[in-house]
């Protein structure tokens, strides 16, 4: 065992400990979930976090005068200030509080370009997205006579930087990318490509569901215009997302939805629309979500990101090495920087078949296309299984994965 893995063994096990969920067992086996890209598991101090609001705070916020809803709006707009501090924004006006990844990248599709956008504009995206960062796009271009590019990846599934290159034209309006491929773990040179987008003034949205969980954010050293990631990746509550966005960028886009907390006034000759973020956060939120997202902040916070990063990639490494001593192992996805996620296939046994026996040892991956059908056809495959690591998985986690999937051949011998 190298240095480096006997300090993540002994960072994993004091982090674990702050999970709950991973103290118990699943068909007589000691669970070891490395499911964690699809959702991250919560520490007691979220849970806890998520409790107190209900049982003490409960109540809507900012319209109320009442001490609850004056508790309830302290912790939730303290949760954005916390926010804006882990991906360093500029300013709390630039966070603003979604659903998730999906409705963020949706906000900026809908608000920031379907207005602006019509036949002769392209909107580029690359082959490693995620769906939802694929259909919102498709959705504008129907709707407005725009054009998808799409920028083409290699067999290691690594970004073709000279093709993307050449599609950064001086048509297209925007470029929607990833940090971090959800299927294949790829973590794409977002800063470069950014710096050469902002060459030709084209507007950059990254999806960083995967990033931020993984590694420290600096929106103001990426350089970015639009950045959105999710709760329930980082150790949050479902249903709870940012989006950062440039407040100039805000200030000129129109609402996405209307009704309650997006107004400052309303009557039937027109409404006058709330200051920045709130115009973009219409209806009652997830309160007790975002809550929990703050502290999940402070959580990550206590840790550092840093090291997070730097134990992550030792067992990121380990895994790698070990599948990869599995005879009629295939691995998807073999760039040569990646982070958290290893896709594979083994043998000639289906995804969803190996998944289900791996579940009887008490193994949680994920099987199946990963919402990244184009990455799928592009490797000529259906689906694949995925197992992905979170600062909670130890080297005897993958120990047991590799058990797993060992005792996976014997049964389909």
């Amino acid at each position: 065992m190298t240095q480096a893995q006997a300090q993540l063994g002994a960072s994993a096990e004091d982090w674990r400990k702050d999970f709950p969920i991973l103290d118990q067992s699943v068909s007589g086996h000691a669970l070891v979930y490395l499911d964690s890209a699809a959702s991250a598991q919560q520490p007691q101090s979220v849970i806890d976090a998520v409790a107190r609001y209900h049982q003490e705070d409960h109540a809507n916020v900012h319209r109320g005068v009442h001490t609850l809803s004056h508790r309830a709006t302290e912790a939730y707009e303290g949760a954005r200030d916390k926010i804006r501090g882990f991906i360093n924004a500029s300013s709390r006006t630039e966070i603003v509080l979604t659903s998730g990844t999906t409705e963020s990248i949706n906000l900026v599709a809908q608000s920031f370009c379907r207005p602006r956008v019509g036949p002769g504009d392209k909107v580029l995206i690359t082959h490693l997205e995620h769906h939802a960062n694929i259909v919102p796009w498709q959705l504008v271009c129907e709707q407005t006579g725009a054009e998808l590019v799409v920028a083409p990846i290699d067999d290691d599934g690594q970004l073709e930087l000279e093709a993307l290159r050449a599609l950064l034209t001086d048509d297209v309006f925007i470029l929607a990318m990833g940090h971090v491929s959800n299927a294949l773990g790829t973590v794409n040179p977002v800063k470069e490509i950014i710096a050469e987008a902002r060459q030709r003034d084209i507007p950059v949205l990254i999806d960083g569901a995967q990033g931020v969980p993984h590694m420290p954010i600096d929106v103001q050293d990426l350089d970015c215009d639009f950045y959105a990631f999710s709760g329930h990746k980082m150790f949050g509550p479902t249903g709870t997302g940012v989006l950062y966005a440039r407040e100039s960028l805000l200030d000129a886009m129109p609402p996405y939805q209307g009704g309650g907390d997006m107004i400052l006034e309303v009557s039937f000759d027109g409404t006058i629309y709330n200051e920045l973020p709130y115009k973009f956060e219409a209806g009652t939120p997830n309160i007790s979500g975002v809550i929990g997202v703050g502290a999940a902040v402070d959580y990550l916070q206590s840790i550092g990101m840093e090291r997070v990063a730097a134990s992550e990639q030792v067992l990121h490494d380990y895994m790698v090495e070990s599948l990869s001593e599995i005879d009629g192992m295939r691995l998807i996805g073999t760039a040569g920087n990646k982070t958290s996620v290893q896709s594979f296939l083994l043998d000639d046994i289906h995804s969803h078949d190996l998944g289900t026996i791996l579940d009887h040892q008490g193994v949680a991956i994920r099987t199946g296309h990963h919402c990244a059908m184009p990455v799928m056809t592009r490797f000529g495959i259906s689906g694949t299984a995925r197992a992905s690591v979170a600062l909670y998985n130890n080297l005897d986690d993958v120990d047991r994965l590799v058990e797993a999937l060992r005792k996976a051949q014997q049964i389909f011998a």
